[in-house]
């Protein structure tokens, strides 16, 4: 598994007007068409999860550079232009912003339905599922999720940009099925954000794996035994980042949640998350008790190393950085060298954009 990026964007208000809406749908099925016509459908997914080009996409589009809006707008665009055609590209796009999100399970199941796919459904279901537990849950950085979009082709890989929200800021994740390797230990390849905060329990690290082990074990045990252990943290000195973490943790709250796990018995950390009901709390509360009682430390540091956005050449939101920004420019150069199209499809697209125009 690899995810491929995080991005920290501003909130704005407003939405996309309908006249530039209609126009990114328009525009959003040719490039896909184009991609996907001359390198197949598991291309788009390699560029969508790419956070460089998932930007450059929002402003060859014509939204907001900079702007959170950007992340639902064009993944909104795209699901629209694609909308009748996923039997011909091989790719459906399901889910979308706040109450579109909650329906991403039921879309799935209906592609499936429909078409015929290479992965069971279910599996599709639980890997969208999944993937938001780790970036609400396993990952707690303040940003609560609002947005998910899982892609997927019908010969089974897919790819998911989810975004979440905190104040006055949005932090968007993207994942890539390729090279998987383990969905619960350092899933990030490339992680953008211009805030990098203090203290967030990243319990999808390296450094997390021993706690992962413990945490599952303690899952195990009787919900009885949890609490006690939970209670008595609550009088102990901790260090300050313990402190923050346990002020808000209620142990009779989370004792419904024990008993299930407690049932459930999971097999490892990935059965633990995916359980109904294990949130950011229970999680919290687990990783505390490992290092507390067991010396089993989860990671603390924010897994963000890159700033995502460019600057601006008045120095908002800071002066541009030169290397990032060639960066993105090598970055497009080579998905331009990549898309190698023939002359005559070329011409093919041109004429087809034409008629876009003209309707």
């Amino acid at each position: 598994m690899r995810q491929t990026g995080i991005a920290n964007l501003p909130l704005h208000g407003g939405k996309a007007p309908a006249w530039l809406f209609q126009r990114m749908v328009r525009l959003g099925r040719e490039i896909v068409r184009l991609i996907v016509e001359d390198q197949g459908p598991r291309e788009l997914l390699v560029r969508i999860s790419d956070p460089y080009w998932f930007q450059s996409l929002g402003c060859v589009l014509g939204f907001d550079w900079h702007s959170s809006g950007v992340t639902t707008t064009v993944c909104g665009a795209l699901k629209e232009g694609l909308r009748g055609m996923e039997r011909e590209l091989g790719l459906v796009i399901a889910g979308g912003k706040g109450a579109r999100s909650r329906k991403t399970p039921g879309e799935i199941i209906a592609a499936g339905e429909r078409y015929k796919l290479a992965r069971d459904p279910d599996e599709l279901v639980h890997l969208s599922r999944l993937t938001a537990k780790i970036d609400n849950n396993a990952v707690q950085d303040g940003f609560q999720l609002y947005h998910h979009n899982f892609f997927f082709t019908l010969d089974g890989a897919w790819a998911v940009v989810q975004q979440g929200m905190s104040e006055r800021y949005a932090r968007r994740y993207h994942w890539h099925s390729e090279a998987v390797q383990e969905l619960t230990i350092e899933p990030h390849a490339a992680i953008c954000s211009s805030v990098k905060k203090e203290s967030v329990l990243n319990l999808v690290a390296a450094e997390s794996v021993p706690t992962q082990n413990v945490m599952t074990e303690l899952s195990h045990e009787t919900p009885e035994k949890i609490v006690r252990e939970l209670n008595l943290m609550k009088t102990l000195s901790l260090p300050k980042r313990h402190e923050v973490a346990v002020s808000d943790l209620r142990p009779e709250s989370i004792e419904k949640v024990l008993l299930k796990t407690y049932e459930a018995q999971a097999e490892n950390f990935e059965a633990l998350l995916g359980m109904p009901g294990v949130g950011a709390k229970t999680l919290r509360a687990l990783a505390l008790i490992s290092e507390v009682t067991y010396g089993t430390a989860a990671s603390w540091k924010d897994p963000a190393k890159f700033s995502f956005a460019h600057g601006g050449k008045d120095g908002h939101p800071y002066p541009v950085n030169r290397k990032v920004y060639d960066q993105s420019i090598e970055i497009l150069r080579k998905s331009l060298e990549r898309a190698r199209i023939e002359r005559t499809e070329k011409e093919n697209a041109l004429k087809r954009l034409g008629t876009l125009w003209e309707n």
